[in-house]
């Protein structure tokens, strides 16, 4: 309500009592609401933050950790923890290291021989990106596989550098990232740069010294 152009002094008084008196619980119910509306809205983004399960790797390079995203690609992140959980990893080595590219392992033991893997999982390459995953970018985590993109089993690698030509796209499956490393990614890159040679059934990109995946665990 506008004033009246010259109120008396009583008039005056009114309108500032009116004013304290009305429009203060109005001021602290508007402030407990919000506060309330605020806290409703802190406790469902808490609710829905997805937990990226982590796992570490035991080398003979050192160690390194990974977190994986189960919201992202969530087949083939069952797929990877169960063989964590299997201990499968432990005692493989990295038999592909290719500087400036990406590192290969899980697929064999330090005698290169292939160990036995359950069937294939479903590629989920688009799905993950459509669901705002990773793409394949240094340090991130993705399945290796044959040319079907339905083969991929135990063995994973970890890109070096950024590897675009290995997204998917609507042309090509291209390889799901599900995961990236979150700390020691120097050891990484120490095992990108050790010299390679053939070894086994490989003619190229084995480490001419082993490098053994000791032990994978999930951590708590």
């Amino acid at each position: 309500m506008t004033p009246h152009p010259t109120p008396g002094k009583t008039d005056s008084v009114k309108i500032s009592t009116s004013t304290s008196t009305s429009t203060a619980p109005l001021t602290r119910r508007a402030a407990t609401a919000l506060l309330a509306a605020l806290a409703l809205g802190a406790g469902m983004a808490l609710a829905a933050e997805p937990v990226a399960p982590k796992v570490r790797f035991a080398t003979s390079e050192g160690d390194f950790v990974v977190e994986v995203y189960p919201d992202k690609a969530p087949k083939t992140v069952e797929n990877f923890l169960q063989y964590v959980k299997d201990k499968h990893y432990d005692g493989t080595i990295f038999h592909r290291v290719i500087n400036n590219f990406m590192v290969q392992g899980g697929g064999y033991d330090g005698a290169y021989a292939e160990k036995k893997t359950r069937a294939p999982v479903a590629h989920e390459g688009r799905e993950a990106l459509a669901r705002g995953g990773p793409k394949n970018v240094a340090g991130t985590l993705a399945m290796a596989r044959t040319n079907d993109p339905d083969s991929a089993t135990a063995q994973f690698f970890i890109n070096v550098k950024d590897n675009d030509f290995l997204n998917p796209s609507t042309l090509a499956p291209g390889y799901t990232v599900f995961g990236k490393v979150t700390s020691g990614m120097d050891v990484v890159n120490r095992i990108k740069s050790v010299p390679t040679g053939s070894a086994g059934p490989f003619p190229s990109d084995v480490p001419k010294t082993p490098v053994i995946i000791k032990s994978a665990t999930l951590l708590p």
